[in-house]
């Protein structure tokens, strides 16, 4: 797997992963959608440890920077 996501990508989705939990720990979203904001933070944290999201493959799409040697 090649890194396909960027620093900045990775913390933003660190910091929605944390609100997602926030949301469905305090009971504000409860029920389907608040399993899908649990399930959709775990991936987030997740992608973002490694550095790369199967999605962005898909769809061609790279927010790692390129070195230039």
């Amino acid at each position: 797997m090649k890194k396909n996501m960027g620093n900045t990508d990775r913390i933003i989705r660190l910091v929605l992963a944390g609100v997602f939990a926030y949301l469905y720990f305090a009971g504000i979203v409860t029920g389907t959608w608040g399993i899908v904001l649990l399930v959709l933070g775990v991936v987030f944290v997740l992608t973002s440890l490694v550095g790369f999201c199967p999605l962005y493959t898909l769809v061609g799409m790279n927010t790692c920077g390129t070195r230039k040697v």
